[in-house]
């Protein structure tokens, strides 16, 4: 007897999803996490647009920290481009809502444990077909017809399987972000800090999270990071800028900005959201995509339980959509990070002083686009490249 059709490792968006797809579609899921709480800790700095959640439900206000209409950059020199967004964002209760999420999955049909730390897998005839975990201090192990790995960065589930989810330093941020109260700041507005001087290889960012709190963090290029140190560029910035804060909770952890594993799938396994390094190589945001590839997943892995066929062959349906659904964006992201992370300070002041002299009224992402490829041309190539898929 199989213990379950489904196993989904990770509770998170894209675990969530892919548990309540698989069991709208019938299967018997379960959801393993390892952590005490779904959504908790945060290991994210909780942006989404609101299109991007529109895509699968109408938001809860309950899930909305702040509702974001304006952004504001700054330079290494701290010049200062403010600028309308023509697209709504929010920053999310991640506890509430990857709550919600998994409540979501468990009305579909999946059943949910936490505290649940996968540490095997079961594996016969090269084919995964189980876990083994520990649960309260306990030995346990189930058996499913297929495992999908939902937990993040570490990607522990895929190294099990013997998939290759190493990802070079070049191709991951080193992040840490303070959640911090009594700090005074525009409640609409997202405000990014560019420059070495900010976020070697990164950026610093100050997303508000209502009743004068806020997220503050930053990431560091992992290249750079064995330099310069993510907790004491952020705790240096708040004592200069926000010298008033109180910490409330604070989260360090990596960032993946690589392109999308070369391989997400294997027998009786597949890879979903950070775990298959689905995460904005741009942004760093890795909410939505990890909702849609989780989805995916879902949908792919009970097709191919029907169809009697796990293997790599058997869900090669799930690659495919993903390349469609998010994977070719992500491709041509990928690519834009690659061609402007070597503009320097120098032309980051440059490019903000320019943008100073253009009425606040008339700042677009195309104006700024513009005004960057004038200094750096090559990135019109590259960008146009980059969307061609060539």
């Amino acid at each position: 007897m199989t213990d379950y059709d489904v196993i989904v490792v990770g509770g998170g968006p894209a675990g969530a999803m892919a548990a309540k797809s698989a069991a709208l579609k019938g299967a018997k899921t379960i959801i393993l996490e390892k952590d005490r709480d779904i959504g908790y800790p945060v290991r994210c700095g909780e942006a989404v647009s609101e299109a991007g959640l529109k895509q699968f439900m109408e938001p809860d206000p309950l899930w909305i920290a702040a509702s974001i209409s304006k952004i504001r950059m700054r330079s290494p020199n701290n010049t200062i481009i403010d600028f309308q967004s023509s697209a709504a964002g929010y920053i999310l209760h991640r506890r509430i809502f990857d709550y919600d999420l998994a409540n979501m999955a468990g009305q579909a049909g999946a059943e949910i444990q936490t505290r649940a730390y996968v540490d095997d897998l079961i594996i016969e005839d090269d084919t995964v077909k189980g876990v083994k975990y520990q649960y309260m201090g306990e030995n346990r192990q189930l058996t499913s017809k297929i495992v999908i790995a939902a937990d993040g960065v570490e990607s522990r589930i895929g190294r099990m399987a013997g998939l290759r989810t190493a990802t070079k330093l070049h191709d991951i941020e080193s992040c840490y972000q303070a959640s911090v109260g009594n700090v005074d700041i525009d409640q609409e507005m997202i405000d990014f800090y560019i420059g070495k001087n900010w976020a070697p290889g990164g950026y610093l960012w100050v997303f508000p999270k209502g009743n004068r709190m806020a997220n503050i963090g930053l990431g560091v290029l992992g290249t750079l990071a064995k330099d310069y140190n993510s907790h004491d560029l952020i705790h240096n910035f708040l004592r200069e800028h926000y010298p008033k804060a109180t910490l409330l909770t604070s989260v360090c952890g990596g960032v993946p900005i690589a392109q999308t594993l070369k391989q997400i799938t294997g027998n009786g396994i597949v890879l979903t959201g950070d775990a298959a390094r689905m995460v904005n190589p741009v942004s760093g945001g890795g909410i939505i995509s990890g909702m849609h590839a989780g989805k995916i997943a879902g949908e792919v892995t009970v097709d191919a339980i029907n169809a009697g066929n796990v293997t790599v062959k058997g869900l090669t349906e799930y690659p495919k959509r993903w390349r469609k659904a998010g994977g070719k964006n992500h491709e041509a992201l990928h690519r834009i990070s690659q061609s402007i992370e070597d503009i320097t300070d120098d032309q980051l002041n440059k490019i903000a002083g320019n943008l100073s002299k253009v009425p606040e009224a008339d700042r677009t992402l195309l104006k700024i686009f513009i005004t960057v490829a004038k200094e750096k041309p090559k990135i019109l190539l590259d960008v146009t490249r980059a969307f061609a898929g060539v």
